[in-house]
């Protein structure tokens, strides 16, 4: 089998460009959520013109089920702090530094089995930015809202399936090595959709963030890593704060600082470069006392742009992550380790890209 060329991961169909190689996309963000094309009727002609489809009235997201398609792993760090230690505290107090939040949002759903193992996935993917001016959170420049289908085009009539879901793009989902290797079990299609959403949902991310950088002083906290791209890897005004830790950066040593940072101290800087990404500086920090909690209970890790004093940009970038721990995030249960102006950031995503359940 053939896998089908992958659409673009926008409304309009253009080609998808190298990961990290984004600013030529930036012209494309957009913020009516009325251009987004009706799921409905997409669901509708698909019923109609695809022979078998059936649809599905009931799935829930696919992002609440958990998929351990990548096991938890520790990569090694070089070290580019010349710290006596391999923690301490921040030293000074937390003052605040960031001009704006940025986040993003993607929901994937089932809304249809075109053959007993071809799942017909509808995701909606979104990104914004909230300035702070004074105490109050104001949205800034577009917000992007992209809707597509994801499918197994190798075990379908791409053609045919591309029509019917027309005007939504269609994407691919299955790699050279699934159709290879023959693993075409229903429940690993549908993460292939997952993850493909979320890559929609990164290039997203970036877009929106390169033009704040672009066109802003002001540095901007950007909820997950900074690596993914060329331009925020090497901008001072991007500052990526990761919540989770499925994979943890620094030897044997280095993982059990971090694990044993109290609150408010730091571990060493280190430079991390991961396959496919840029290279940027790192630490961990922790937010909260992590007493009577779980172990990674208020702990981040920050991305920063490589730069020649790591000691101090690391100790003034995280007494800016330090302020933002009040206003609590609340109820999001992620508070412990999730800044306020995140969570803004949200909840206006939620508005402005309502559920293709609801589309």
């Amino acid at each position: 089998m053939r896998l089908a060329r992958r659409e673009t991961a926008t409304l309009a169909p253009n080609r998808l460009p190298p990961q990290g190689r984004l600013s030529e996309r930036s012209s494309q963000i957009h913020e009516s959520r009325d251009r987004v094309p009706s799921v409905r009727s997409v669901l509708r002609t698909v019923l109609a013109q695809i022979e078998g489809a059936r649809a599905v009235l009931d799935a829930a997201p696919l992002e609440r089920a958990t998929f351990d398609t990548e096991p938890p792993r520790a990569v090694d760090a070089e070290p580019v702090e010349n710290a006596t230690s391999l923690s301490a505290p921040v030293s000074g107090a937390p003052t605040t530094g960031f001009g704006a939040f940025l986040d993003g949002r993607q929901e994937t759903r089932v809304f249809a089995w075109l053959t007993p193992i071809a799942p017909l996935v509808i995701g909606t993917v979104s990104a914004g930015i909230q300035r702070r001016e004074g105490r109050r959170m104001h949205s800034w420049g577009p917000t992007v809202v992209e809707r597509r289908v994801y499918a197994p085009l190798a075990l379908l009539d791409a053609a045919r399936l591309r029509r019917a879901c027309d005007p939504l793009p269609v994407v691919e989902t299955l790699t050279q090595d699934d159709v290879a290797s023959g693993s075409l079990h229903p429940t690993l299609l549908q993460e292939r959709a997952r993850q493909s959403a979320m890559r929609d949902r990164e290039l997203a991310e970036q877009r929106v963030a390169e033009s704040w950088c672009q066109e802003q002083a002001s540095p901007l906290f950007v909820d997950g890593g900074i690596a993914g791209s060329e331009r925020l890897s090497a901008s001072p005004q991007a500052i990526g704060v990761v919540k989770s830790h499925r994979t943890f950066y620094g030897d044997a040593d280095g993982m059990l600082a971090a694990l044993s940072l109290r609150n408010g101290e730091r571990t060493r800087v280190v430079r991390i470069a991961p396959r496919g990404r840029s290279p940027v500086h790192s630490w961990y920090l922790r937010l909260r006392d992590p007493e009577g909690h779980d172990v990674l209970w208020g702990l981040v890790r920050v991305e920063v742009a490589e730069s020649d004093d790591p000691a101090g940009r690391a100790e003034l970038v995280s007494r800016w992550v330090m302020a933002e721990r009040v206003p609590l995030a609340v109820p999001d249960v992620r508070w412990d380790r999730m800044a306020y102006g995140v969570r803004s950031v949200e909840q206006a995503l939620g508005a402005a890209a309502p559920s293709a359940r609801q589309a």
